[in-house]
């Protein structure tokens, strides 16, 4: 409804309501409203109350709720226990059923506000009742179990999708804000198993009423599934009232003179700012829940609809991947490695590329953020470590016999079966020594779980293949690194070789890595070689193997053959080796 009641409009009953304006109010909204007296005995009602009810002031004046035939839904000992609680707070929100002018029943949603004077004593009562016209009128004559919740006598999902869909029009009608509050109870199912189920029961109707009581007039609370709530709010909430929700949840809850604690985790979506169906307001609540747990819990998360398309974007995007992998559509490129002093090419790296039917060829820097950190860079590794194999054999073939290295990512490493999938892989391949394949892994995976890569990397190692660390020096525990890992080359990164010639910074970098490598005996390869000045300077650092731009761009591998021939006759290059 468009017109908001302030209850201070109420405060010492209608004959000083505070003027002609708040008159108007009260008679203009579209709710039934009901003013009472100390007694709760009729004094007022409003035409939208006759309008909904049939009833005019003559016929209710005098009397209570009750007798004109505005009941509680049902009479169990829970509803009776939750009746008596009500009448200990100030303001309280419940299910009823109400006679309508054509003498049929219908539910309803009844709030009521207790009005004190100055010094505290109950001077009326402001009834607000509200219809749930989301039931279709061909539809009411159905057994309220088809709406409401049998537990708690809230709405149940059925009713809830209805008046979600009520309560965007009148959003959009009175240009303002629904809140979508998606509740569930923390660890309910632990403290639940504790319980008998009757007092389980208890507990939930007890909770719902706890959080019904903090609502206004036109607010609904819904209970969807065993310990899942959802609110719909129209006041205009912000964050203040979750948390005073979150405050009045922890309360304990004295059921059968036994003090419960409970939290809720909240998860919150706003329309029109979610501008989305009522069944995807829905989803976009509960899809912040989840954030709400990963927090800790007893928290609320807003939902964020830009994040939200963003994530739907990356879904897509993972999605095409896939079809990338099933369809072919991936190739490898390989980038020499050379010892720099003798000119022996002593190697290539595997580079995966995407060849995009609609986009080109794509650098991994446009798809690998898509797929980092999830199980489709298992998937990736995979294939690429079979590629890496075929292309070996066909190398072989003709007579070329060069190492490949494989970048392997940390999700990928650190799968238990990391070392039975690669035997695995071998043993389809039995003509390539296991040798002729290194992995390269990221410094930053070796510190992710120290112990988990030094069984891994063993096991491999006892296969035949030998590791390599990656982007050395960008990690924080370097030098355990070298102490610790079996690894049989350390490569030196890229961005503090490219520019070590003009960042002294990068040089010393460049030189303690080399340095601490020497000490430890291992070998080490420096990327991002680009001129015959960086070749020249690394040598003299005791650096002697390198790859990048300068030597050769990664390249197809039906290139390699002629890149081969060709290395030999590079005049400047061959100036280094002596």
């Amino acid at each position: 409804m468009c017109q908001l009641i302030p209850q201070s409009h109420y405060t010492a009953t209608l004959k000083s309501t505070a003027g002609d304006l708040t008159e108007a109010v009260f008679r203009q909204a579209n709710e039934a409203i009901i003013l009472t007296d100390a007694g709760n005995r009729v004094t007022h009602i409003n035409p939208a109350f006759s309008e909904l009810t049939g009833f005019n002031l003559k016929d209710v004046a005098g009397k209570t709720p009750e007798a004109f035939s505005i009941f509680p839904l049902d009479d169990t000992q829970t509803t009776r226990f939750m009746r008596e609680e009500l009448r200990l707070r100030d303001r309280s929100k419940s299910q009823v059923s109400y006679q309508s002018h054509d003498g049929q029943f219908y539910p309803g949603m009844m709030s009521i506000n207790r009005v004190r004077d100055v010094y505290g004593e109950v001077c009326h009562h402001v009834i607000v009742l509200a219809d749930l016209s989301a039931i279709p009128t061909h539809a009411r004559h159905l057994s309220r179990e088809v709406y409401f919740d049998a537990l708690t006598g809230l709405p149940n999902l059925h009713l809830l999708t209805q008046l979600i869909q009520e309560s965007m029009q009148h959003a959009e009608k009175c240009e303002s804000t629904l809140a979508v509050c998606s509740l569930d109870i923390d660890f309910f199912k632990k403290v639940n198993d504790q319980l008998s189920p009757q007092v389980g029961d208890v507990l939930l109707s007890t909770f719902s009423q706890r959080i019904s009581h903090l609502l206004f007039g036109d607010d609904v609370l819904a209970r969807v599934g065993g310990d899942e709530f959802v609110l719909l709010l129209h006041h205009g909430v912000d964050e203040t009232f979750f948390d005073k929700l979150l405050a009045s949840i922890r309360k304990p809850l004295m059921i059968e003179g036994q003090g419960i604690h409970l939290t809720a985790s909240l998860r919150v979506t706003f329309y029109p700012q979610d501008a989305v169906q009522g069944d995807v307001l829905l989803r976009h609540a509960n899809q912040a829940m989840y954030r709400a747990k990963q927090l800790g819990r007893d928290t609320f998360h807003m939902f964020d609809p830009d994040h939200d398309r963003l994530l739907q974007v990356r879904h897509e995007q993972r999605q095409r991947f896939i079809a990338a992998l099933d369809n072919n559509e991936l190739c490898l490129h390989y980038q020499p490695q050379v010892d720099m002093r003798s000119g022996e090419v002593v190697g290539v790296e595997a580079l995966v590329r995407w060849q995009h039917p609609e986009q080109g060829l794509l650098p991994p820097a446009q798809f690998l953020p898509v797929i980092d950190a999830t199980l489709l860079e298992i998937d990736l590794g995979e294939w690429v470590l079979d590629a890496a194999m075929r292309q070996l054999t066909r190398w072989a073939k003709n007579g070329i016999a060069l190492p490949v290295n494989v970048n392997i990512s940390p999700t990928h490493l650190l799968v238990s079966d990391f070392s039975q999938r690669l035997a695995a892989l071998l043993s389809r391949y039995p003509h390539v020594p296991p040798s002729m394949l290194k992995l390269e892994v990221l410094e930053s995976a070796a510190m992710h779980d120290t112990q988990a890569a030094l069984e891994t990397m063993a096991e491999c190692q006892r296969l035949g293949v030998n590791f390599a660390i990656d982007d050395f020096g960008t990690g924080f525990s370097s030098l355990t690194h070298l102490r610790q890992l079996p690894v049989n080359l350390i490569k030196i990164d890229q961005s503090f070789v490219r520019d070590m010639l003009s960042d002294q910074d990068d040089m010393a970098i460049v030189e303690s890595v080399i340095y601490m490598a020497n000490r430890f005996n291992r070998p080490m390869l420096a990327e991002g070689v680009e001129t015959l000045a960086h070749a020249k300077a690394l040598i003299a650092l005791g650096c002697e193997l390198a790859q990048g731009y300068g030597i050769a761009r990664p390249m197809p591998a039906e290139a390699l053959p002629m890149w081969l021939t060709h290395w030999p006759t590079r005049k400047d290059w061959n100036a280094l080796t002596y």
